[in-house]
């Protein structure tokens, strides 16, 4: 089974990143692997990447005649990809060596048609101590509550999200529409919107392996208060677009947040009191805080949709 790896990128500034991200698909345990580069539009990083990645075996590269965003540049990838699986990583995560190799036991195991696994986090900048494991998500990274084990979610990360090619392609890959920056907008969902459209033509989700990881790097910028709170408000704004857009999509975020206001709130709250821990209430007034931002970023949604 060969698996093809889309990794695409735009930009100099994280060139280092996108480096160490393609040397980490091209280090896989898994044998049969290609690696699908696609630059957004942008020629001198086109030619940094030939230069680099040229002449090495089992590279396809592509340069967009224009910046078309990622999930149009997803989407060329998948087209030029040769795999029976077209995977999907992003240009400041890192594999696991085994990452491959575990989601193709995913495949195999339960003749699956779409897989990924968990995003764990890098921390560049140190872990904030504030943020609570439950609201990981804001930075890209596989929370507290997301599953209990292995077994079929709605969809995981876009940095950790792989599909047999065909069945990729026949659904059309992702709908540009969905995803992506509109000024200080960031809606998101092109994951969710396509897995959607997976669960309605062929009746799966996709298949959650923890075992096959990605690490996700956390950039100090993403640490600070302000950026979350931000980030947290037009999450809850692209959920409510999501409910819009893609109205079965949405059943994981109503079960997450029943965990939130039953189970992890008291949780953390009974903790901190029990511990008489200042870092545990800390982190108890955070996911109240941050639960009642992404509410507001709902109800924000719900005016503008």
């Amino acid at each position: 089974m060969k698996v093809s790896v889309v990794l695409c990128t735009y930009s100099l500034d994280v060139y280092g990143h996108f480096r160490e991200a393609a040397d980490s698909i091209l280090d896989q345990t898994y044998d049969d692997v290609e690696l699908v580069i696609v630059v957004d539009g942008t020629t001198k990083v086109y030619d940094r990447v030939r230069e680099d990645y040229g002449t090495r075996d089992g590279v396809v590269l592509h340069c967009n005649d224009e910046n078309l965003g990622l999930l149009k540049s997803r989407n060329k990838g998948a087209e030029l990809a040769s795999g029976d699986i077209v995977a999907f990583t992003d240009d400041d995560a890192v594999a696991d060596e085994e990452w491959v190799a575990e989601l193709v036991d995913t495949y195999e195991t339960h003749d699956a048609l779409a897989a990924g696994g968990k995003m764990t986090p890098a921390w560049v900048a140190g872990k904030p101590s504030f943020l609570p494991s439950e609201f990981y998500w804001l930075v890209g990274v596989t929370h507290r509550g997301f599953a209990d084990g292995p077994g079929e979610v709605r969809n995981t990360f876009g940095a950790n999200i792989s599909f047999r090619r065909d069945v990729f392609l026949d659904l059309g890959g992702f709908d540009p529409n969905i995803g992506g920056r509109k000024g200080d907008k960031n809606l998101q969902g092109g994951e969710t919107e396509l897995a959607a459209r997976l669960r309605r033509e062929y009746g799966e989700g996709v298949r959650y392996n923890p075992n096959a990881t990605v690490a996700h790097k956390v950039f100090e910028y993403r640490t600070d208060p302000v950026w979350l709170l931000k980030r947290a408000f037009w999450q809850g704004y692209s959920k409510r677009a999501m409910e819009t857009l893609v109205p079965d999509s949405t059943g994981e975020e109503s079960e997450f947040l029943g965990k939130l206001l039953f189970r992890f709130v008291p949780d953390r709250t009974k903790r901190a009191i029990s511990e008489q821990s200042g870092s545990q209430a800390l982190k108890a007034l955070s996911l109240l805080v941050f639960t009642g931002v992404v509410g507001l970023g709902y109800l924000y949604g719900t005016v503008k949709w």
